[in-house]
């Protein structure tokens, strides 16, 4: 399952972009609005249809990638933020949403690498850094499980885990409360 911090800042940070004056906004804002009412499919279209005449338009390509995920198509929605990296290393969004989808799929280095690289091209990216916290708290976690595995009577250990655990409940009770 998802960390909800995390799926609302994509979401944030699709506002943002297909918010911003282009030729075509109105494309991309219809394709955003299409998402949000829950129609992906035409939000998909919509933006595919942008993007032949436009295919180097980041803001739409960042959006693209989140319909992609909001439609299962992960491995997509990878391809469209690894690319839009690449183009475009200015911007910092692609590198939160691809450490996100990381996350989702038990990717916890490439997440934190990820998010590592977009700090260090942008050391003012607050929500970076706080994603990595919440991405070492998680592998914290891991570890002091595969550890407990090999040591069960680790007292310390066991209270090392419950502490990261309860982060770990803390951070999705509160941001589920915020939705």
């Amino acid at each position: 399952m998802m960390n909800s911090r995390l799926f609302r800042i994509i979401l944030a940070g699709a506002f943002v972009l297909a918010n911003s004056n282009t030729v075509h906004a109105d494309d991309i804002q219809d394709a955003n609005a299409l998402l949000n009412k829950g129609q992906r499919t035409e939000a998909l279209d919509t933006i595919n249809h942008y993007l032949k005449s436009k295919p180097k338009d980041a803001r739409a390509r960042f959006l693209q990638g989140l319909i992609l995920y909001k439609q299962g198509q992960t491995e997509e929605a990878i391809k469209v933020y690894s690319t839009l990296i690449e183009d475009y290393p200015e911007m910092p969004e692609p590198y939160n949403n691809l450490a996100v989808l990381y996350s989702e799929q038990g990717e916890f280095i490439k997440a934190r690498q990820t998010l590592e690289m977009a700090i260090r091209d942008h050391p003012n990216y607050a929500i970076a850094h706080g994603n990595l916290a919440d991405i070492y708290i998680k592998l914290a976690a891991v570890a002091y499980d595969r550890s407990l595995q090999l040591d069960r009577n680790n007292t310390l250990t066991q209270k090392k885990l419950a502490l990261a655990e309860e982060l770990l409940v803390l951070n999705k009770n509160t941001h589920s409360a915020k939705k």
